[in-house]
């Protein structure tokens, strides 16, 4: 009788990436603090339930006006960072601008406004300024990808005795447009989230009336908001189709709430003196400088505050990549075609709706409420709510796919049909998230979470402004090396993919 030989399968490029990503969870979670603090969670979470059970619309004074004003920061912001990116994506390929580009877009939208309330206090400027920044760069980026990945066929049909222009708008641009406009579209619902996140510093937008809501325990009034908003982002196809978008934006010049004059002794002095390291105000001359009071100054920075805040934010994003990756397969599984009859597949993508229209920071705020100070709350809400963005996505890839004609149960058809055709793109998302995740867990910080953010926050309180930009730099500085480490891993998966 002849042996039997053992056949051993190697491990698959996404097999090993995944059971990397869970071994260093498991090895990073005893370090990090995931307690709960709170007296009586399962009563809060109660009392919360009974709010959303019993929302009451009518009880914010000017829910019109929060509502108005989220449109109109999102809306201008979009705008001007669509002019300024848009033409930048046609030189993105200069290291310079992919540099500039990249740092400005690592830097959250929170902490810009941190900075412009430095200059311009609580005005409508602050906010459309802190989206336009980050979202220009973003816009210079992505638009290149899009434009350079389109055929060149086109361009040989045209003349070659038209201007460049011609040829690059008809040849290129012409060709990928539609792409272009639904990308716009999706930074749109982007910027509507990041508005109403601006309201939790001040800006009058719905974040603000949201968390004075549940900090007040007024849960009614505040699951009312939360549903607003989630009904907002759920139907923008339906209310915001692209042609509208000119119309929109002229509303929102109009409707916007008053400018104040601006002081220009504030943006004086912020230049010149509050980013200044304190050792360098008041010198003259080059000679004049103290280098060993410098060198201290900047050295107590990172060793007390940007290495250990650095630390904690890249704990607590690991753990919510690990986090995120699982909530991804669990909730693919409940709105996929191919597990569940359609309505209750439906019912699953209306749950995906959901996670995916609450901001990540506003998801973290609540889950503090009942859990208490602690990386938890922030997992959770980062897991939730990335889980359910690539989950939707990969949903709309999978309902896709034929099911094999083949005599196997319906969950072996899933397992080992459906699931490995969309596995690599649902990691290449996983990772895209991943540079998402590292930006907001540095911004949780201002919720009371160790990250960078809390060492930002604290030292913009303090009035300590040039602590907090050599922070930021920090916070920007390590977004950009997550972003390469993340492109980095998925190089391999795109050239399987070409090949």
């Amino acid at each position: 009788m002849a042996l039997r030989q053992n056949t051993v399968y190697p491990l698959g490029y996404w097999q090993k990436v995944t059971l990397s990503i869970g071994f260093i969870a498991l090895v990073i979670i005893p370090f990090a603090d995931i307690e709960i603090v709170t007296f009586d969670p399962l009563l809060e979470l109660s009392l919360m339930a009974q709010g959303f059970i019993h929302a009451d619309f009518f009880a914010t004074e000017y829910l019109f006006q929060a509502i108005i004003q989220t449109l109109n920061f999102a809306i201008i912001g979009v705008s001007l960072g669509l002019v300024l990116g848009a033409p930048l994506a046609l030189i993105y390929q200069h290291p310079l601008v992919s540099g500039c580009c990249a740092f400005l877009r690592a830097i959250h939208e929170i902490f810009w406004a941190l900075l412009f309330l430095q200059v311009f206090g609580l005005s409508p400027v602050t906010g459309i300024l802190a989206i336009t920044i980050p979202f220009a760069a973003t816009f210079a980026r992505v638009f290149h990808d899009i434009i350079n990945q389109s055929s060149d066929n086109p361009l040989e049909s045209i003349d070659s005795r038209a201007d460049i222009i011609s040829r690059y708008t008809y040849g290129k641009i012409a060709q990928v447009l539609p792409q272009l406009i639904t990308y716009t579209r999706y930074r749109f619902e982007c910027a509507l989230r990041s508005s109403a996140v601006l309201g939790f510093i001040g800006m009058p937008t719905l974040g603000y009336y949201l968390e004075t809501a549940f900090k007040q325990g007024n849960y009614s009034e505040g699951a009312a908001l939360l549903m607003i908003f989630i009904a907002l982002i759920g139907t923008i196809r339906y209310w915001c189709p692209p042609k509208l978008l000119g119309i929109y934006l002229i509303i929102a010049c109009i409707t916007l709430v008053e400018i104040p004059t601006l002081d220009s002794s504030l943006l004086i002095r912020f230049i010149s003196q509050d980013i200044i390291p304190p050792v360098l105000v008041n010198t003259l001359s080059f000679s004049d400088v103290q280098w060993s009071l410098l060198y201290t100054w900047f050295s107590d920075i990172i060793t007390q505050q940007a290495f250990p805040g650095a630390i904690s934010t890249l704990t607590l994003a690991l753990l919510a990549l690990a986090a995120s990756h699982f909530v991804t397969l669990n909730a693919h599984a409940i709105a996929s075609k191919h597990l569940w009859p359609v309505p209750l597949a439906y019912l699953g993508q209306f749950i995906l709706l959901i996670g995916r229209s609450v901001p990540e920071y506003i998801l973290a705020f609540v889950f503090l409420i009942l859990l208490g100070p602690s990386m938890l709350p922030a997992i959770l809400a980062l897991a939730i709510h990335n889980g359910s963005v690539i989950a939707y996505l990969t949903v709309q890839q999978s309902n896709a796919i034929a099911p094999p004609l083949m005599q196997i149960s319906t969950i072996n058809k899933f397992n080992y049909h459906i699931m490995p055709s969309i596995y690599p793109n649902m990691m290449a998302l996983l990772f895209y998230r991943f540079e998402i995740i590292v930006r907001e867990t540095a911004v949780f910080g201002i919720l009371g979470i160790m990250t960078l953010g809390f060492y930002i926050d604290s030292n913009f309180s303090e009035i300590r402004y040039s602590n907090a930009l050599i922070l930021i730099i920090c916070t920007a500085l390590l977004n950009v090396a997550i972003d390469h480490i993340s492109r980095r891993l998925l190089n391999p998966h795109k050239k399987s993919l070409t090949t």
